[in-house]
């Protein structure tokens, strides 16, 4: 007997406005309205404020890693 992978489901309400917002960018990004949320979530998880635990992560994802903010460029001098 075959176990199926069950991801955890999330439901949430968003108005016509906003499915159209989130159409039109799945669109331009060749996704699905779904995959394109999915996509939103996922990024959102991997580029968490808490820099200190992410650090020492590593993102299997080309292109998430790719496309991620990172800390680039000169460092605020401190006063």
């Amino acid at each position: 007997m075959l176990k199926e992978n069950k991801m955890p489901r999330i439901t949430i309400n968003i108005t016509d406005d906003e499915q159209k917002i989130l159409k039109k960018r799945a669109d331009k990004n060749f996704f699905s309205l779904i995959e394109q949320v999915e996509d939103i979530v996922r990024r959102s998880c991997i580029s968490q404020k808490n820099k200190s635990k992410n650090r020492d992560f590593k993102c299997d994802d080309r292109l998430v890693s790719i496309f991620s903010k990172s800390n680039r460029g000169r460092k605020k001098k401190k006063k």
